[in-house]
């Protein structure tokens, strides 16, 4: 009989106990015991059992667990029986900072006491065992009231040398999520001031600190060591290109298999694949996202579960206020084609707003792209990827989330793309005029953002909605050389009764044009001046199949020629 398949359970006791469906990963515990690393950081997408992992690993070592090993038989981890004298033998301090999520410092410093304070309520009970020294038991309590930002960066480390002191023993430390609070840091504008914070903390608790034992850190990035981690000179770190623990999160595709085989499921394993495969950790290929896979088990229905978990703001905002660049980037990757960029898997969120390849550092690092390859660039140095959206699910995810930009809009851009597909020039002025009225700040609304880049952002991300909304009917290239210049926007129609299409967009240079309609104006004569309808003319579309349209743009205001 198949197991139930529980949603969203993190406690590995919880899963186990329940029979619910599980896939087993204790042998996570093996490796990291036996690498010896003292700190280890592990970064994998969201979703991917990293809190579950953490938790089974505290279920396993904690004093708190002694003698209760039983929900490990039967299990990997259990069979090899060296290793049941370490069950339930260490002191643990286990702590998440998937919740530190504030708009504000205040508010995310915060949240980041209240959990400190949390996890030493729950060892309340050295303030009467008697191993506190003279002192301890102070600054204990002041850890329970209020905290001076020395206090919060000593904390954990003076919980370490209250419970080493009490049971004899260093301690484990594990905390999950560590860059939720400075991915939260960038996005609203307070970066430096949680750095700091961020580095206090991290130096006393796992370089300076004579209790500790062995710590593992989970995150979905791993943030630059100039910015937390410059005194952390032992830290292992292991990201999506290393070997160690490439099978321990995620799920592989014969345990995939093996799944719809016990559900009775065996003969989806095509679109399964092609929806949630695509993860590559080390070599280990065909990694599955696992957060979708078990909510297709229990729903039965392909759908995207993993890309709906979050808001995923932060790739919005790189992507809706990033370049020209990137949005010519996404066109293409939607396309099914490959990017090749030398990115850094190192994070570094000062360089986001700059340095295009630190955005592409961000997709790989959670998911959204996947690396078919990378290759030592031996003219710089750096390591050049090739990248590819990860899987359907994936693709579907950015379509949704591409068309979301001009929700607001209602029915007035779906009015544009009718009025072009009707060559109705007076209604796509009208509505062009509405999309741009409404949409134009929304896609330069960062932290410098610009009035020479406003215009470009802008249209780039229009026709970004545009290959999305059009791609059954046309094929959308834009900034692409032909003839004797470059347009800005083709259009090649799948079937044999579309019109081909060609706009160029310009922005009015007040020195040399006196209105928007000498604008639009330049803009035809420029396209008939680089000869861009060249392609389309070699692949047998001409005169009347071949549509040419200006737009001029001044501030918001648009004008449309033909």
């Amino acid at each position: 009989m198949a197991r139930t398949v529980g949603i969203g359970i993190q406690s590995f006791e919880k899963l186990i106990m329940g029979n619910s469906f599980y896939i087993d990963k204790t042998d996570f515990i093996r490796q990291w015991w036996e690498n010896r690393d003292d700190v280890t950081l592990i970064t994998r997408p969201r979703r991917f059992g990293k809190t579950l992992n953490l938790n089974m690993l505290e279920r396993f070592l904690s004093v708190q667990y002694a003698g209760q090993g039983e929900v490990f038989k039967g299990l990997s981890i259990w069979k090899n029986e060296k290793y049941h004298e370490l069950q339930g033998s260490m002191p643990v301090i286990y702590l998440s900072f998937a919740d530190v999520k504030a708009n504000t410092f205040v508010s995310a410093r915060e949240k980041i006491c209240m959990l400190i304070e949390e996890v030493y309520r729950r060892y309340d009970f050295l303030l009467t065992g008697g191993s506190l020294k003279e002192g301890e038991t102070e600054r204990f309590r002041k850890v329970l009231v209020e905290m001076t930002d020395s206090e919060v960066a000593y904390a954990l480390k003076n919980l370490s040398g209250y419970l080493s002191g009490y049971y004899g023993k260093k301690v484990i430390i594990l905390l999950d999520e560590y860059d939720t609070p400075l991915q939260e840091a960038w996005v609203y504008g307070y970066w430096h001031e949680m750095v700091e914070l961020m580095r206090g903390l991290f130096n006393s608790t796992f370089k300076a600190n004579p209790y500790l034992e062995r710590a593992v850190m989970t995150g979905i990035t791993r943030v630059s060591k100039e910015s937390i981690f410059s005194d952390l000179n032992h830290l292992t770190v292991v990201t999506s290109t290393s070997e160690m623990y490439a099978d321990c999160f995620g799920f592989t595709e014969e345990e995939v298999y093996s799944a719809l085989e016990e559900y009775g499921m065996q003969d989806r394993r095509t679109d399964v694949k092609r929806w949630y495969d695509g993860f590559t950790f080390g070599k280990c290929r065909d990694i599955y996202n696992p957060w979708s896979i078990i909510n297709y088990l229990k729903l039965g229905r392909l759908s995207t579960y993993w890309a709906n978990t979050s808001s995923n703001g932060l790739v919005d905002k790189l992507i809706r206020e990033g370049s020209a660049e990137i949005k010519i980037s996404m066109e293409n990757l939607l396309k099914g084609r490959h990017l090749y960029k030398e990115i850094d898997e190192q994070i570094i969120f000062d360089q986001l707003d700059v340095d295009e390849n630190a955005i592409w550092s961000l997709f790989l690092a959670s998911g959204y792209v996947k690396a078919e390859s990378y290759t030592l660039n031996e003219e710089t140095g750096g390591d050049l990827y090739e990248l590819a959206l990860t899987n359907k699910e994936v693709h579907v995810m950015f379509q949704k989330m591409i068309r979301k930009w001009f929700s607001g809009t209602g029915t007035v851009y779906n009015g544009f793309v009718k009025a072009l597909l009707q060559d109705d020039v007076k209604s796509m002025n009208a509505y062009m005029n509405c999309v741009a009225l409404a949409t134009f700040s929304y896609f330069d609304s960062g932290r410098n953002p610009s009035v020479e880049t406003q215009p470009e952002r802008f249209y780039h991300g229009f026709v970004l909605g545009l290959s999305i909304e059009l791609a059954d009917r046309y094929i959308m290239t834009s900034n692409r050389e032909s003839g004797f210049g470059r347009y800005d926007v083709m259009m090649e129609p799948k079937n044999g009764t579309d019109n081909a299409i060609i706009i160029e967009f310009k922005v009015r240079d007040s020195g040399e044009e006196k209105s928007l309609e000498d604008t639009a104006d330049a803009a035809l004569k420029q396209i008939d001046k680089q000869r861009y309808q060249a392609e389309l003319e070699s692949r047998g579309f001409h005169g009347g199949r071949i549509r040419k349209y200006g737009f001029a743009f001044e501030g918001k205001e648009v004008l449309i020629k033909k």
